[in-house]
């Protein structure tokens, strides 16, 4: 029952006044809306029915950058190495290059990486599902293809980490989270069958943070590779954590909010977001139909541009998905590019590992100029992921099946979808209308400049170039020696990436840089990533096994 008392509580919840007789007028009918809102809630909803809704980075105007794919990469001429810890660290460019030329059998490597998984992985809980007989299958098929002189592309007989969103057939795919920890899907998802088509080797699942937030799962918590006392951070926890260790030669991962590029922050891999809509998401998780994009994490700029060359295309089972050509030359030169940075990103709280990697980029005679963004409040817009992340597990919600999940603090999934019913539509509704005044934002941001450079949480960039579906490389640049760093938290309503306990054990670990890129022109990122990556030479370092 509705009550005068009920519509002064929610006014000043939703920070309005008003008069005795416009609260009277909406007494007598506001059980209306909410006998529609119930009677909507019989409606089974499962998570893989998107919004009618679709959301779109392009800006009237805008005009693809580039009309036809094509890919150069570099050549590779370094020989096999004698060690399989070697083999195991190595670039794809450099795996692919020895598969085909018979120095190296995909069965092989699998089975080092297999190897690997087996002896490092339960110290690092980063795969939930290992597909040994699978992985040897698909490995020997590929030798096969080999021996007759074909090649599917550069990732022809090269393993690969799932992460645990994605539909595998037959193999569990439990998101991270209790409920789902025993569903197994009787399809696999577009990118399964995509990369299967490129001739890569899947060996597993990695782990996801539950229902794709941070890095505790319910398996346990997916350790740091550099510092095993703290987790990987996430949501793609698993596949960073693999990647940097070597139990993999690349992973994929999605991004709603930092998922790609966090893990790849605090694990030392180079994790690329591409613009959304490029990749498809279908058999995905959908966490926000909105905000949800599909990329690598590799161990070198130039792998990520392979893996994205072969995920790359439209896809008409996943609605948001855009056809757009993927150009990438290993080969291109950068002196044209104009390299922008935010004064205050490299102000207070900038690292020497961010002020050398400015520095680096000067070093390299890129013109370098100071850029801004419009004084908006760009931290608002978080109110979308929570509307949209609810409204995808509500069911859990409204059963109480939220309750099994294993994170329960504040700043966790079940409390923030529980008070993400208070949010008020109509404010969602002028919060897709700020969006729009973002994404104006940031196509101004690119005029001033072709690639801006920050460290992971510069000014807004974070949030709003999520939101505007803007592409980020995020590389290593660096180490630092911080204590136990606590885990991601989304309770203040942004993102915080977890503070170092300085009291403690200091332990070396990587830190990257990011660089940020126009829609649907990943190029020029990449190509001023791998020039950073050789002027910075901190790329080869990797983690020590055991400890």
């Amino acid at each position: 029952m509705i009550t005068l008392a009920t519509i002064e509580a929610a006014e000043r919840l939703m920070a309005v006044s008003y008069t005795p007789a416009e609260r009277q007028q909406m007494l007598d009918n506001l059980e209306g809306q909410i006998t529609s809102a119930v009677v909507r809630r019989a409606v089974p909803l499962a998570n893989s029915v998107p919004m009618a809704m679709r959301f779109d980075p392009r800006l009237p105007g805008f005009a693809m950058p580039h009309g036809a794919d094509a890919l150069t990469l570099s050549n590779v001429i370094a020989p096999l190495p004698g060690s399989d810890e070697d083999i195991a660290f190595a670039p794809v460019t450099h795996l692919g290059a020895w598969i085909r030329s018979g120095a190296l059998t995909s069965r092989r490597l699998t089975q080092i990486y297999l190897d690997r998984i087996a002896s490092i992985g339960p110290k690092l809980e980063c795969f939930a599902a290992v597909a040994p007989d699978v992985a040897l299958a698909e490995a020997e098929a590929a030798d096969a293809l080999t021996r007759a002189g074909i090649t599917l592309g550069p990732l022809h007989g090269i393993p690969y980490g799932l992460k645990d969103l994605f539909d595998t057939k037959g193999i569990v795919t439990g998101w991270g989270a209790e409920p789902f920890r025993h569903r197994i899907p009787d399809a696999d998802a577009t990118i399964v069958k995509t990369l299967r088509a490129a001739g890569a080797v899947l060996l597993g699942k990695t782990t996801v943070g539950a229902l794709a937030y941070n890095d505790i799962w319910y398996g346990g918590v997916t350790r740091n590779p550099w510092n095993l006392n703290e987790g990987s951070s996430g949501s793609s926890a698993g596949s960073a954590s693999a990647t940097a260790a070597g139990l993999c030669a690349f992973a994929i991962g999605t991004e709603t909010l930092g998922s790609i590029t966090s893990p790849s922050q605090r694990c030392g891999t180079t994790g690329l977001r591409p613009t959304f809509g490029r990749v498809s998401r279908a058999g995905a998780m959908a966490l926000c139909n909105s905000l949800d994009k599909v990329g690598p994490i590799c161990r070198s700029v130039e792998d990520t541009a392979i893996v994205l060359a072969a995920l790359n295309g439209a896809d008409v089972a996943d609605r948001s998905s855009i056809a757009a050509p993927f150009v990438f030359d290993a080969t291109a030169p950068i002196a044209h590019l104009k390299v922008g940075y935010l004064p205050a990103a490299f102000g207070d709280g900038a690292t020497a590992v961010d002020h050398a990697a400015l520095a680096a980029v000067r070093s390299l005679g890129l013109e370098v100029v100071e850029v801004t963004l419009p004084d908006l409040p760009y931290g608002a817009l978080m109110n979308i992921l929570f509307a949209e992340a609810a409204a995808s597990f509500e069911d859990l919600t409204l059963t109480n099946a939220d309750d099994t999940l294993t994170w329960q603090d504040a700043a966790a999934w079940p409390n923030a979808m529980r008070k993400a019913r208070f949010l008020s539509a109509v404010d969602h509704v002028q919060l897709d209308r700020l969006r729009y005044v973002v994404m104006q934002a940031l196509d101004g941001l690119f005029t001033q400049c072709d690639v801006l450079i920050g460290p992971f949480m510069t000014g807004p960039m974070l949030i709003a170039s999520n939101y505007t579906g803007h592409p980020c490389l995020h590389l290593r640049a660096g180490f630092e020696d911080l204590g136990t760093r606590s885990p991601a938290s989304l309770a203040s309503g942004s993102l915080t990436t977890g503070e170092a306990d300085t009291a403690g054990t200091t332990f070396t670990v990587p830190q990257g840089i990011s660089l940020w890129g126009r829609l649907f022109d990943e190029g020029p990122i990449l190509n001023l990533g791998m020039a950073l990556e050789a002027a910075l030479a901190v790329a080869d370092r990797r983690p020590e096994f055991p400890r």
